[in-house]
Parts: C-alpha cells; structure tokens; sequence
C-alpha cells in the first residue's frame, strides 16, 4: 500500500536547520517618564499585541534615595498609557549592583511575582536600573513560560553603553561572575540618559572603562577621542559621557549583528577584551570591586601582554594606561599578588574559568593594532606573569 511504502521510506536521521530572527530597537531618550514624553510609546505601541499588554516593572532600589518618587512617576505614566498598557501593580523594587545576582532567593521572588499575576508570552516586563539587575531580572524573567518580553531601561553608564543593548541574562554561583543565565535578547532598550547625572564616581566612571574596551579592538577613532577626553570624564563633563555610551552601544551592537554567532555556539565571541582578569577580580575582592574598575584593571594586565606579544606597540600601550588613570579609573590592584598554596597566581585561574565559561576552548580578544581585534587560543603562561607582575610593580613597559 501507499501507506506502507511511505513508511519504509521514513529516515532514521534528519539534520535540522532553524535561524531563529530577533529584532529590538535600542533608543536613546531623555525624561523617559515625564508627562510629555512619548517615547515609551512611540518604540513599545506599534510592536504590542494584545492590547492592552499586561506589565510589571521591576526597580533598581539603589535609584530610589535620588528619585524617590521614581515609582510614583512610573505608575503614573503607565496609566496615562493605558489604552495600550496594562500596570497589573505599583512599580516592585528590588536591591541594585552584586548583591541581587548573588541571591537566588532574589531571582526567584521576580519569578514569583511573573507568576502571581499571570504574566504570559506577550506581556512586558520592564527592568529599570544598572547591569546587575538587568541580568538578574532579565534572566528571572526568561525562565517564566520559557521568555517573557523585557523591555530594558539601562541607567548607568556600564548598562547603557554596554550590558544593556546585548542578548545575555545571568546571576552568579559558587562565588563566580555570571555561571547561570540565558541568551534571551530584550523586547527593547530604551536609555534614559537623565539618570547618568546622579551616579556615583566609581559607576560614572565605570562605563569608560567597558568604552576603552571596545574602542581598542574595534575603532582607533574611539580611542583617540577617549584619549583625548580622558580628563573631560573624569570632571563629569555630562555631554562628553553621553556621546562615550551612545558610541559604546553602537560598537557593541554592530559587533553582536556581525558575529552572525550572536549566541556564542561556536566561535562568536562578545567584546570581552580584559575580561578573564575582571571577573575573576570581581570575584576575588568579594563582588566589592565595581566591574569597570575590574576591567579597567583587565585592560592594563591584556595591554601589558600585548605589548609583550608585540601586538601592539609599547607607545600605545602607555597612552591607553595613562587615559585610563587621568579618567579615574585603576590600573593595578593588590589581589593581583596573591597566590596560591602551589605559588601560583590565583588571578590566572581566571583564564581556566573563562575557558569553561565560553564554551571549554579558551578563544581571548586581543588587538591586532590599536583598532582591530584578532582571536587568541593559545597564553604564553610564563609572559601572562610577568606582564601581572610589571602591572602591580608601578606599571610594567612605561619606558617606551
């Protein structure tokens, strides 16, 4: 029969192909809440269904002591949108920086909360705040009903130029950055630039670092305008820092669309120049060290190497540094010394951790030139040393 010879014609293997397509716009706004701003709308209402949508917004508690009628503000816009949004309660915050992605407990009280008001697919989940809320909402959220749609609105420089266009969620485990999380990317991001003015030093500053980052894998002409305006950062100058993290965000999204690897499967691999170092530094000083002074930190240690290597040259080497320091940012840090009970440098475990965290193949960014990045799978052990070593000694390779 028809039937039969159909069924002896059935494979036993099959290779299947899916591209899934993701697409978000990343937008830059000012008084994001206020009554006349219609941002919010104008991005998230075209692209909702059904209407109105059913959310939850989640808070940075650490926003709060400078707008303390943030929540106020947000319930009463949301309102205002009622004809396409639906606030199912009063605006929830939650504890900013480390602390919420070390306390599972945090994470899955957002669950929790998805859950008790029956939160679907197509509802939104807002997440106002900096990178580790971000992660850690944005990561509670992509385990509901397997992802639900967050829209992310970044406050810090890090976050906005950086963490808060990209497509990862996470929390960390066991004392080390980012074990658990997701690639799930964002429904939107829309940055509030009004919210970098009430910054601390150490985030303000912050996000010079993760430019530094991209700026010498990616584009000498970033780099020389960070040189150049190294001291503008460090005074505050709020227009020189808006152009930092609008320029930083359009690297990382142009790196992330021409990977064609957004999701890291095989070789993809993100702007993480410096960053073996900086999250094993973060974890080492007990999550106390903010992440772009770790990277900062990680950038002086993988210049030094590279300059060793002869990738780049000693001149340029120390020019970098030396924006860095006149920015306000670290270039060296007392836990580079410790070792451990075998003598080693504990800092070097970091390179094991990152190896495993991306996938079991060690793949580091290094520069190729001030500008252009190459892919790195092999470390001289012994060189890694000596340029961790040269950094804590007052700044290994300032003899030029």
């Amino acid at each position: 029969s028809a039937a039969a010879e159909q069924a002896a014609d059935m494979k036993t293997h099959h290779l299947q192909k899916i591209s899934p397509r993701f697409e978000y716009p990343v937008v830059f706004a000012r008084g994001l809440f206020s009554p006349d701003d219609d941002t919010l709308r104008a991005v998230l209402e075209p692209r909702v269904e059904p209407r109105p949508a059913p959310a939850l917004v989640f808070v940075d508690a650490g926003l709060l002591p400078h707008y303390p009628s943030l929540t106020e503000d947000i319930a009463r816009k949301f309102r205002a949108e009622s004809r396409w949004l639906h606030l199912v309660c009063d605006p929830i915050p939650v504890p900013g920086g480390e602390r919420i992605k070390n306390d599972y407990r945090l994470i899955m009280s957002v669950v929790d909360a998805c859950l008790e008001y029956r939160l679907c697919r197509r509802s939104l989940v807002f997440v106002v705040g900096g990178g580790a809320v971000l992660d850690a909402v944005g990561f509670a959220a992509s385990i509901v009903h397997r992802g639900l749609r967050i829209v992310r609105l970044p406050t810090t420089t890090v976050s906005q130029g950086d963490s808060g266009v990209g497509v990862k969620t996470g929390m960390n485990l066991h004392g080390s950055k980012n074990t658990i999380g997701t690639f799930w990317p964002p429904f939107a991001v829309i940055s509030d630039l009004e919210f970098l003015a009430t910054l601390r030093a150490e985030h303000w500053i912050s996000g010079a670092a993760e430019a530094f980052k991209v700026a010498v894998v990616r584009d000498s002409a970033f780099l020389d305008f960070l040189c150049e305006r190294a001291g503008d950062l460090r005074q505050r100058n709020e227009a020189v820092m808006e152009q930092v993290v609008m320029w930083s965000a359009r690297l990382h999204l142009e790196h992330i669309r021409s990977s064609r690897d957004p999701f890291e499967m095989g070789e993809g691999r993100p702007l993480d120049f410096g960053h073996w170092l900086a999250h094993k530094l973060e974890s080492m000083s007990g999550f106390g060290m903010t992440h772009g002074h770790a990277v900062s930190v990680g950038l002086v240690v993988d210049l030094t190497y590279a300059a060793l290597r002869g990738w780049i040259t000693v001149t340029d080497r120390n020019r970098v540094v030396r924006a860095l320091s006149r920015c306000g940012l670290p270039v060296s840090s007392p836990l580079l010394l410790e070792r451990q009970g075998d003598g080693r440098l504990r800092i070097l475990d970091g390179l094991t951790e990152f190896r495993e965290h991306a996938g079991g193949r060690l793949v580091l960014i290094y520069p190729d030139g001030m500008g252009r990045l190459q892919l790195v799978y092999e470390v001289d052990h012994v060189l890694l040393e000596q340029a961790v070593l040269g950094v804590v000694r007052g700044g290994a390779l300032i003899r030029e």
